[in-house]
């Protein structure tokens, strides 16, 4: 059967479009902007000293090459599903799932982890959320806020978003305006140690973590007004911002907090350096408030990829029911959440992050190759974004997605190659089921196209 020229234009099944394009920019960075860049300026610093500066430079256009990839895959659909879209339409129903699967284990890794995160945050004002009971409330009750405005439709869901943006952007421009004009080359000197190449591995990985999320940003594309437009621009505009943010803020730690490295909160540390102990109390806000946005993203985006794998048959098919008044994938939503908390109060923040990394790298690496693909499939695409250099950007992203692959430990590997097995059989579930119904004179399940 031929292929369509360019994917279907019309309202996803049920699926509100109700989402502008400076939303999903701010949909876009909310999810970017996150607890990696409070943890960013001292490791970065313990590994590299003063040359971490150019690295936070050099990894924002490194993740540059994987978001051209993401923009140009979104702009041939406006259905949710993301990267299992893309690689589904370009290999196929069993690398589609297996992408789309590891994507979403790295969403509920991701939860899980910021969960945890944000509660440990909560310490410097509430000590007792350290263990026990308090620690249990600061876990479950932000997630349960957050699963409950997703449930009651996305726009809210993207305007707690924006909310959320705007707020932990507005204490790291004040970090960068302020910190400025205290520049101190006693600092610089003091953090401009020798890099420690024993960690480079992990700062690499943490690199990554500091600018991933942006694959998020299409999942939810059949809510988007003009999922093909705005997407691609949103994710280049994203990059953009918070490659700038994140370089002012690393030159900023560097060059006014003496001994960096060894802080275990560098920029609220700074800020109270050089502004006082009411800018320390705003950054550990401002972190606080990041984790929750991310957050935030991640119960919104998650479930859209159970939603697309439900959809083409993948599990229940309860999973792509939308809700009749709400018209989100409640169930889906509800279920996300159900196996996220267990994981959050039994678990540890770096564990789940580390999982989430290397989820992910799967994520950016079947996008990558899948975009030459989508290229050929689709050659009159009308208004399709086109990355410059033919083969050049998708195939230097996916080597980058290798080199950092192998930075992981063996442990973290292990445990991907785990949930890629799981995933296989899983899909070997759906065949047999398929097989079954064209044995008995019945055609499988619709494909859920883009």
């Amino acid at each position: 059967m031929s292929e369509p020229a360019v994917v279907s234009a019309e309202s996803g099944p049920g699926f509100r479009r109700v989402v502008s394009r400076w939303e999903i920019v701010a949909f876009s960075v909310n999810d970017v902007i996150g607890s990696g860049i409070y943890l960013l300026p001292a490791a970065a610093a313990l590994a590299l000293g003063m040359a971490s500066l150019g690295a936070v430079v050099a990894a924002g256009f490194a993740v540059l090459l994987l978001v051209l990839c993401f923009a140009e895959a979104s702009s041939y659909f406006d259905k949710p599903g993301g990267a299992y879209l893309y690689t589904r339409s370009a290999f196929g129903e069993l690398v589609g799932f297996e992408v789309g699967w590891m994507t979403w284990i790295a969403r509920v890794a991701s939860i899980s982890s910021l969960s945890v995160g944000f509660a440990q945050a909560l310490t410097y004002i509430w000590p007792q959320t350290v263990s026990g009971v308090p620690r249990a409330l600061a876990i479950t009750v932000p997630l349960l806020v957050l699963t409950l405005i997703n449930v009651i439709g996305v726009k809210g869901g993207v305007r707690t978003a924006v909310f959320l943006a705007i707020s932990k952007t507005v204490p790291l421009l004040i970090f960068i305006s302020a910190g400025l004009f205290a520049l101190s080359r006693e600092a610089l000197a003091a953090n401009g140690a020798a890099p420690r190449t024993g960690t480079l591995g992990e700062t690499a990985l943490l690199l990554l973590f500091a600018y991933a999320g942006f694959e998020n940003t299409a999942a939810p594309a059949g809510e988007f007004k003009n999922p093909k437009r705005d997407v691609p621009f949103a994710l280049v505009a994203q990059i953009i911002i918070v490659t700038l943010i994140y370089s002012a803020v690393q030159w900023v730690a560097l060059s006014t907090l003496p001994g960096v490295a060894q802080s275990k909160t560098p920029l609220a540390d700074s800020a109270h350096l050089f502004l006082g102990g009411w800018a320390g109390l705003l950054l550990t806000f401002g972190g606080a408030v990041s984790i929750l946005g991310t957050n935030s993203n991640t119960v919104l985006s998650g479930p859209r990829y159970l939603y697309a794998l439900a959809a083409d048959g993948f599990g229940p098919r309860a999973l792509a029911w939308l809700h009749p008044r709400f018209r989100t994938p409640v169930v889906a939503i509800l279920l996300q959440t159900a196996i996220a908390l267990p994981l959050a109060l039994t678990g540890s923040f770096v564990e789940l992050a580390a999982l989430s990394v290397v989820a992910r790298l799967a994520t950016y690496l079947g996008t990558a190759l899948a975009v030459p693909v989508l290229r050929r499939k689709f050659p009159a695409a009308p208004g399709a974004f086109r990355i410059p250099g033919g083969w050049l950007i998708p195939v230097t992203a996916a080597v980058l997605c290798v080199v950092l692959a192998a930075s992981a430990t063996r442990a973290n590997l292990i445990a991907g190659a785990i949930a890629l097995v799981v995933g296989f059989l899983f899909a070997q579930d759906k065949r047999i089921r398929d097989l079954e119904k064209r044995v008995a004179g019945l055609e499988p399940p619709a494909r859920h196209e883009g």
